[in-house]
């Protein structure tokens, strides 16, 4: 199995490009079986959620090309299966994203129950509240989520608690049902509103994407189109992390800062220099003193709960203390025993985490647990003394293209290696 071997005490320096968006590619991949036209997308990231996507949709019957020039194009034309089994389901929560077009499209659907990070219950019952609401007649057994209905009819729905995904599910659906739609407390997310934008350009009839109330006017049927992944904010936000860590000097290209406020203000707050270029552009510079802050993990416009686990490295590195409050997943703290193995002093308390910052970090060999904790072990190497060997790190290309690549541009000291 696979580990990231990491040299660390190199300031990160030059010029790298942000990838398309993880967590936009995977719902407009899915939205993309409401139509039987061709859908073809731009600035696909090569990441493994992003290829258990596309086994999904291949398994459904969809006909899938790939250019790594022109991107991705998918012809549903012939699909024929409803069913999304366990075996590729289990790897990936967002497979449910399927659910929802699969009814509203053909009016059945099979869906084991999905699996994912392990961060915590993050479960599904608002996805399947929302479609009974518009009518659907859903059973659960066996692992499976069986779903069947004629046709869709537009409801009024309100979320509680906000859900990404169940925004997304609901969204799509609504497209092709009869009437009207109103989602209330609404995830506003850029990956939500990227979806609507790829939605519209199939023909749906969609406003109020980006606010908490989405209204969608359902039509009979959706064209192909064309369409172009947003800048991955996530990806984006960690190796502005990493050039801050390192005291280094870096340029972002590709990358979209109206999606970073939240995150770029704490930046500046702990005695980040950074400068919006252009809209495509963000340079991220550090004066050499950290100073501790505290933060609150909250849905979008609030700091991203999948940027905790990175800042809280940093802050790990600062002068002061400060309090990491994790409000949106419950067990969101598996990174932090490793961080302790290299140095830093991190007491968790029930949601939140008391940092007190520390001088330097240790490498040591250590273990990810999920997705955006194996990113936060990166860059703690990055910064720390000696060698970093982690292990487990298929959970860092679920959602970081050519991670060590683009590092290593950036003239740090970092390999993958076997055994």
């Amino acid at each position: 199995m696979d580990k990231i071997l990491v040299r660390g005490g190199r300031p990160l320096k030059g010029t790298i490009p942000i990838s398309g968006a993880k967590n936009a590619t995977l719902p407009i991949l899915a939205a993309s079986l409401l139509t039987t036209g061709h859908v073809h997308l731009s600035n696909v990231p090569h990441l493994r959620d992003v290829t258990t996507m596309l086994e999904l949709l291949g398994q459904h019957g969809s006909a899938i090309t790939i250019d790594e020039k022109l991107g991705v194009e998918i012809d549903n034309a012939r699909v024929n299966n409803f069913t999304a089994p366990y075996d590729l389901v289990a790897t990936m929560r967002a497979s449910i994203l399927v659910m929802g077009p699969l009814l509203a499209r053909y009016g059945q659907t099979d869906i084991s129950l999905p699996g994912g990070c392990a961060i915590g219950s993050r479960p599904v019952n608002l996805h399947i509240q929302g479609l009974r609401a518009m009518g659907a007649d859903i059973e659960l057994g066996g692992g499976y989520i069986r779903a069947r209905a004629k046709r869709l009819v537009g409801t009024r729905f309100t979320f509680d608690p906000v859900t990404v995904t169940g925004t997304e599910n609901l969204l799509m659906a609504a497209t092709l049902a009869k009437g009207q739609t109103i989602l209330e407390n609404a995830a506003r997310e850029p990956e939500v509103v990227d979806l609507a934008q790829c939605l519209i350009a199939m023909g749906a009839k969609i406003q109020g994407a980006g606010t908490s109330t989405i209204v969608i006017d359902g039509v009979d049927s959706l064209q192909g189109c064309h369409h172009a992944i947003i800048p991955d904010r996530i990806e984006t936000a960690t190796f502005m992390v990493a050039a801050v860590l390192t005291q280094g000097d870096v340029l972002l290209t590709n990358a979209c800062a109206s999606t970073l406020y939240a995150p770029i203000d704490k930046l500046k707050d702990m005695g980040a220099i950074i400068d919006e270029l252009d809209n495509q552009s963000i340079r991220v510079r550090s004066n050499g003193n950290i100073r501790a802050i505290d933060l609150e993990t909250s849905p979008f416009p609030g700091f991203p709960t999948d940027l905790q686990a990175q800042m809280l490295v940093l802050i790990s590195l600062s002068q002061g203390t400060g309090i990491v409050t994790e409000t949106v997943f419950e067990n969101r703290f598996m990174h932090v025993s490793e961080l302790q193995r290299m140095g830093a002093d991190i007491r968790i308390r029930g949601n939140t985490a008391h940092v007190r910052g520390c001088s330097k970090l240790i490498g040591a060999p250590v273990m990810a647990t999920d997705l955006r904790a194996s990113a936060s072990l990166v860059l703690a190497g990055l910064a720390a003394e000696g060698e970093t060997l982690i292990s487990r790190v298929y959970h860092i290309d679920r959602g970081y293209e050519r991670i060590e690549e683009k590092l290593r541009a950036l003239d740090a000291d970092i390999q993958r290696v076997s055994g």
